[in-house]
């Protein structure tokens, strides 16, 4: 056999043998920091609608991943993901909130803030924790059935529990502090370059940092030995099972894993709205968060965030504007609604997508990546074609 194909000695630096690999790299480096620049930069240029639209994404986008998680990456289909968002808020407002209350009276344990954050997203990950035995006997359809009965049992639980719940009216959320410092008003006063920094700024940053936790997260798990054996599962129950992956237990940490990021992100709702009530976490929110995972892509982390963006900020964006739009009307007026147009709006986009892009927002990525690549070159090709497996093996190799 020819010498030309042989290895680089020790040491030396190799070129990636994908076309564009190492720009691509750099490139995709470069618009990550000038994307993280601009996120903390924005609030000393933005007002307050857009901070405290952002911070409600940010927590929109901790339960799309978490979600992507368990349908994505493992191929079990929830309608549950309002009762952990609730099972998150109401457990950090009942162990963070003090009590009181009105026509219903509620209780609460004064305790810090980040010990409520943390006692609520353990206990969404309990409860995911104990479903997960169901869970792991059912699939498809099926577990979508199942865990829709969890949703009217929450329903149930945050109308009638009303010592900590607050009932039908719900009940104030505790502002979030953490070592005296106040993420929810202006205690202590701070400024930057002359920008008062209220609340709004101080929970955007915090929303930057919980979400981009999130992500780092659930993207390292994907890429994981278990998270390629969730993707195992979601490809043929059978062939994991063969290749001893543990079915049931692999489908249970999902389970939990999903609960958790659920219980995170219904804290930093009740933080985002300053309040909770039982009409938050009806069924409309477990489907809003599936068109999500859709919009973007089921198994893309990426996509997840992308379609946490457009369902969640539409509705507060045509509210925001609705003098300015066409056809949609401001509250009270009749007519359609910021929220029911935004609605009418993704639910197009997700026609189209499974029509013409199951992939979602990632798969036209994809595709638009694959477009901006070098072609090979069609000299060189032919030569590594006709060349044998056994030459093209580092063993066989002429060092």
């Amino acid at each position: 056999m020819s010498d030309t194909n042989t290895h680089a000695p020790a040491g030396t630096a190799t070129a990636d043998p994908r076309p564009g690999g190492r720009t691509g790299r750099l490139i995709g480096t470069a618009l990550i920091l000038v994307l993280l620049v601009v996120l903390l930069v924005l609030p000393l240029y933005v007002d307050q609608f857009w901070l405290s639209t952002g911070f409600a994404v940010c927590g929109a986008i901790v339960g799309a991943l978490g979600l992507n998680l368990l349908v994505g990456t493992t191929g079990q289909l929830s309608l549950a993901h309002a009762f952990f968002l609730a099972v998150g808020a109401t457990t950090y407002t009942f162990v963070s909130g003090s009590p009181g209350g009105f026509a219903e009276k509620h209780g609460g344990l004064g305790w810090p803030p980040l010990a409520g954050m943390v006692a609520g997203v353990v206990l969404a990950g309990a409860a995911g924790l104990l479903f997960s035995p169901v869970a792991a006997r059912l699939r498809g359809i099926y577990l979508g059935v199942a865990s829709l009965g969890l949703v009217f049992v929450g329903q149930h639980l945050l109308n009638t529990w009303t010592t900590v719940t607050g009932g039908f009216n719900g009940r104030t959320t505790p502002s979030f502090s953490l070592f005296g410092f106040s993420f929810t008003d202006d205690h202590p006063y701070l400024a930057i370059l002359g920008v008062p920094f209220g609340s709004a700024e101080r929970l955007w940053y915090l929303g930057i940092l919980l979400a981009l936790g999130a992500y780092l997260f659930a993207r390292n798990l994907v890429r994981s030995r278990p998270g390629r054996a969730l993707q195992t599962l979601r490809d043929s129950e059978v062939a994991a099972a063969v290749m001893g992956v543990n079915v049931q237990g692999y489908k249970a940490r999902a389970f939990f894993v999903s609960s958790l990021y659920a219980g995170l992100s219904g804290v930093m709702y009740g933080l985002s709205i300053g309040s909770i009530a039982p009409e938050s976490f009806g069924l409309d929110v477990s489907v809003q968060y599936l068109a999500m995972i859709v919009l973007g892509g089921l198994g893309s982390m990426g996509g997840a965030v992308f379609g946490a963006m457009v369902v969640s900020a539409l509705p507060l964006v045509f509210q925001q504007y609705a003098d300015s739009l066409p056809l949609v009307s401001a509250p009270g007026e009749g007519g359609v609604s910021a929220g029911l147009a935004a609605r009418f709006l993704y639910g197009a986009f997700i026609v189209l997508i499974v029509l013409f892009e199951p992939a979602g927002l990632a798969g036209l990525a994809r595709r638009f990546r694959r477009r901006q690549r070098p072609e090979p070159d069609p000299e060189v090709a032919p030569e590594a074609d006709a060349a044998p497996d056994s030459d093209r093996s580092p063993e066989r190799s002429v060092h």
